[in-house]
């Protein structure tokens, strides 16, 4: 069985022709994950940690000072100052948000929320969107009918999957069918299975 992060699930399927190919390739091919080398780590990490522990906004403005390295000050101030505006007056809970997989064919894609939040009153598995790089509808569908796939089973039936675009304060939910979308992932997928052998 070939497992690949929601991330990467998504990379491909955003993707046509050759670079589409290429980013199979990539995937196989990369070095093995190590906390290290994951640029927001420590990010999500904090912001889990402030709202499992209940503190309050202002909580945010201590992670920065605690970043030792230069190269990412920019990245996090400012995916920091669009967590911080997206948070707002919002009444915020927390729960542990449950991690699930989704299997078609010889490929399963983890899927792992960052944070549960419950936001007044409704329940959201959220996924934290940190990159500079423009959110595009051709990434977000995708990655929140993966999310709903995997997650519904374990998820409590009025939780919803959700997708924040931290730089932009943008929160987007699941706006698509399901049903209907869930035969062209899963052809997605199969070509993942198809190509990886040979890349």
């Amino acid at each position: 069985m070939l497992k690949i992060t929601l991330s990467d699930a998504v990379d491909v399927i955003s993707k046509s022709g050759s670079p589409k190919a290429t980013k199979v390739s990539q995937i196989k091919n990369r070095q093995p994950y190590h906390p290290a080398i994951d640029y927001y780590r420590t990010l999500r990490l904090s912001l889990a940690e402030i709202h499992s522990n209940g503190r309050d906004r202002r909580a945010v403005d201590a992670i920065l000072p605690a970043i030792t390295d230069p190269k990412k000050l920019d990245n996090y101030h400012a995916a920091i100052e669009g967590y911080k505006k997206w948070w707002g007056r919002k009444n915020v809970g927390w729960f542990v948000p449950p991690r699930a997989e989704y299997t078609s064919g010889d490929v399963s894609v983890r899927v792992n929320p960052d944070l549960g939040l419950d936001l007044d009153g409704t329940r959201y598995l959220i996924k934290l969107y940190m990159k500079d790089e423009k959110l595009e509808k051709l990434r977000i569908d995708p990655a929140l009918v993966l999310m709903e796939l995997a997650l519904r089973p374990v998820a409590q039936p009025g939780d919803r999957v959700a997708l924040l675009d931290v730089r932009k304060s943008k929160l987007h939910v699941l706006g698509v069918d399901v049903a209907k979308n869930k035969p062209m992932v899963d052809a997605e997928l199969g070509y993942i299975a198809a190509l990886w052998p040979s890349v």
